[in-house]
């Protein structure tokens, strides 16, 4: 079971250039791959992009991948003459349209104009290199996100074993309301002047229907399955995030239910406490992969 949050650096050199790949990942839903690249392998995205979903299933993953290319010896400064003559006739158009005395402006930091290019490299030639990078940084990636599922996990596993007593601890109470109910009601008959033996049949009927009303015991079957479900998801090899995350909707739906059951204070505070330990495990699906 991973987590969706992680991060991980790798590099790799190719003829004097040093390649250097960040990859962070944080919660998301679905996956989202967002991927910035220097110009000169941006016809790489395709595949890189191809390479993270395969081994990611979920999160919001940020890949940074940068080129060290030490000397500028080899550097071309490339002018776009034609960018320039429409920066100059639009600043010329707006220093006369505004009255002002001077066009103002650096030249050089007009977007597009100047840039500085490396001398040409085949993006098929840095292509392996750039790709044990990204690997190296996905190694560490996914070795964080394996350790931090492993405390989610172990986190996970303590709160339902408590949830698992408390539900053992409803059940066990459950017959002790019914009886409570029987003996306040005979009490409240005696003091109204109105006793009833014990098999009256109208005692009984209501009793019967009092014991139907407030019975738990199929809402403690199904949260106790659920309970084994989820650690059978968080033990098996597959991506649990969706599966946990729809298993917490359903103990909590259980626990609602077995609250407006509750006719019975200690009972009440039981399912309280359990769902506050529930909504304490949501929170924790959320980061899971």
């Amino acid at each position: 079971m991973n987590s969706m949050t992680g991060f991980g650096r790798g590099e790799a050199v190719s003829d004097g250039v040093l390649w250097r790949a960040e990859i962070s990942s944080v919660n998301r839903k679905q996956l989202e791959i967002v991927i910035h690249l220097p110009r000169e392998i941006a016809d790489l995205e395709t595949a890189l992009r191809n390479k993270l979903a395969a081994k990611l299933s979920r999160g919001r993953v940020q890949v940074s991948i940068t080129a060290d290319h030490g000397s500028a010896s080899d550097a071309v400064l490339r002018v776009d003459e034609t960018l320039a003559q429409q920066y100059a006739a639009q600043v010329q158009r707006l220093t006369a349209q505004l009255g002002l005395t001077s066009a103002a402006s650096d030249i050089t930091r007009w977007p597009g104009v100047f840039n500085l290019e490396q001398g040409a490299r085949s993006t098929e030639k840095s292509q392996p290199f750039i790709e044990k990078a990204v690997d190296a940084a996905m190694t560490q990636l996914l070795a964080m996100r394996q350790t931090e599922g492993a405390h989610l996990k172990a986190d996970i596993s303590r709160r339902l074993d408590a949830l698992a007593a408390m539900l053992q601890r409803a059940h066990d109470m459950s017959p002790k309301i019914v009886t409570r109910h029987r003996d306040a009601l005979r009490q409240r008959l005696a003091d109204a002047g109105t006793p009833l033996p014990l098999d009256d049949e109208r005692l009984v009927k209501e009793i019967a229907l009092f014991a139907d009303r407030c019975d738990i015991s199929e809402g403690v079957t199904r949260a106790e399955s659920h309970i084994k479900q989820f650690h059978a998801y968080m033990n098996g090899a597959e991506p649990a995030g969706r599966a946990l995350d729809f298993l917490s909707q359903e103990l909590f739906r259980e626990f609602n239910t077995l609250g407006s059951k509750a006719n019975d204070a200690a009972l009440a505070q039981t399912v309280v406490q359990a769902k506050t330990e529930l909504e304490k495990i949501r929170e924790q699906v959320q980061n899971i992969e």
